[in-house]
């Protein structure tokens, strides 16, 4: 994916805290956003949905890795090969753009973890969406990890002409949103740390801008030993019970963003990053 420095959007709240007096609505959507942006790092780089759309470019048969042999009638060219007895047979290539499907089936990569579809156009025409809930099937479905199927008979573009916009004739475009679902857990945790931010960089608060040296105090005959807030911090977490909470759930490795396989052999979808 493109390289993002941010989430797309403020996460949504459900805020159980009050207002302090003078705080602004606009200010409480920058610090909405400014929660947002810092558990979004620190949860891995992986919560959306984001939009974006791609140009996929299709896997051809030749450049399949994987070939599952099938003696008997299949789809694609055949190819010869020596069985456990060491006779040669002749074997098809089994659904050379998939590894475990004894016919071809057309697929292309989308770059995830897949949200959901917004529309995929072909030839500047857009299919027919999926909706179960009313019993329509549509022209694709998404299979995981990220592979968006043709389903309606057709196959994808084999090329496109890249230097025409989305849409336009002789083009292929998928637009989808990206990144791991927002659940009631991370709405939480993006509530806490948005009051704690406002709460403590409000008009007369200073909360958010106190940077505390002090870490033990000695004072007639009681000692006290406060936390290093730098210590938390450099683990990745906010010292917040809720935002914690979920950061030692969805992320407790604390990787700082999601893992990914590269391969040269592999063709990537084309993303406009610019205009």
């Amino acid at each position: 994916m493109p390289l993002q420095t941010g989430p797309c959007s403020p996460w949504p709240t459900d805020l159980c805290c009050e207002i302090p007096e003078g705080v602004t609505e606009e200010q409480v959507e920058h610090w909405t956003a400014v929660a947002s942006q810092i558990l979004w790092a620190l949860s891995g780089r992986r919560f959306g949905p984001c939009p974006v759309t791609i140009r996929p470019c299709r896997r051809s048969c030749a450049d399949t890795q994987s070939v599952s042999f099938q003696a008997g009638t299949g789809v694609g060219p055949w190819i010869p090969y020596i069985g456990p007895d060491g006779q040669w047979r002749n074997a098809s290539a089994c659904g050379c753009t998939s590894d475990c499907s004894c016919t071809e089936l057309c697929e292309v990569y989308l770059p995830g973890p897949v949200y959901d579809v917004v529309s995929v156009t072909v030839d500047g025409q857009e299919l027919p969406k999926p909706d179960p809930g009313n019993g329509v099937l549509g022209a694709y479905r998404v299979d995981a990890p990220g592979r968006l199927v043709r389903t309606d008979g057709e196959c994808w573009p084999a090329c496109q002409d890249m230097a025409a916009p989305p849409g336009a004739p002789g083009t292929f475009a998928v637009t989808y949103r990206w990144g791991l679902p927002l659940d009631d857990a991370a709405i939480a945790a993006v509530s806490e740390l948005t009051c704690h931010l406002f709460k403590g960089c409000s008009p007369g608060a200073c909360g958010c801008r106190t940077n505390r040296n002090l870490t033990r105090i000695s004072r007639q005959g009681v000692d006290m030993e406060m936390p290093d807030p730098t210590l938390i911090y450099s683990e990745g977490r906010t010292g917040l019970p809720l935002c914690d909470l979920w950061l030692a759930a969805v992320n407790p490795y604390r990787l700082t963003g999601p893992s990914r396989v590269y391969s040269p052999d592999f063709k990537r979808p084309r993303t406009t990053t610019w205009p």
